[in-house]
């Protein structure tokens, strides 16, 4: 018998809609690193993983970078067939944790290495938080000029042999609108001016 999907469960469903209500209430309440409007990069070779990468403007380093479970070809697909919002999760540390592990929840939302991450509903693994390296840094130049759109970068062209031997490197660009709903809540929203309805690609930040 075939595997039946998993939901989102319900109780993350009520976590998102709930921090989506203060999302409107809170757009100009914008921490240091990113304005109301950011460059949104979403890349990866043809055989290996997404990454996304948000920067204040083109020339600036991202301040947000993590690479996702999800196969880029998986994503694509997901993309073409309607809408996509992708939420990833990490979790706050309570007190206890925080004098075991002597620190205070002082992290910056963006700032947070591990996430659990849920694609229209469905679990879709962790996405970790990337270091800002020699291969992003190549792969984000290369697209530098770029305000909006999606193409293919030749392996080469992505930062040596490692990222040619995974094939060509495909690549989406836009401009994205950044809501904060609170210190551990935030959506980014493609702006599309070619589209009349909802954003094509929405990512959701929540810390639970």
């Amino acid at each position: 018998m075939p595997t039946p999907r998993k939901k989102l469960p319900a109780v993350a469903v009520a976590r998102l809609r709930s921090v989506l209500t203060g999302f409107g209430k809170n757009r100009s309440s914008l921490p240091f690193g990113l304005g109301p409007r950011v460059v949104g990069t979403l890349f990866g070779n043809r055989r290996g993983h997404v990454h996304f990468a948000f920067q204040r403007d083109p020339n600036s380093p991202p301040a947000f970078l993590v690479e996702l479970a999800t196969p880029i070809s998986g994503l694509v697909r997901e993309m073409a067939s309607g809408l996509v919002r992708i939420a990833l999760e990490c979790d706050k540390l309570g007190k206890l944790e925080e004098d075991k592990k002597g620190v205070s929840q002082s992290v910056r939302l963006l700032e947070e290495p591990v996430w659990r991450t849920y694609c229209n509903g469905k679990k879709c693994g962790f996405a970790t938080r990337r270091e800002f390296g020699d291969k992003e840094r190549k792969i984000l130049k290369a697209v530098e000029p770029i305000s909006m759109g999606a193409g293919v970068l030749p392996g080469s062209g992505g930062g040596g042999a490692d990222h040619e031997a995974d094939g060509e490197l495909m690549y989406m660009r836009a401009k994205f609108e950044r809501i904060v709903g609170s210190r551990d809540s935030e959506a980014f929203y493609m702006m599309n001016p070619d589209s009349n309805g909802a954003p094509e690609l929405s990512i959701y930040l929540l810390r639970v």
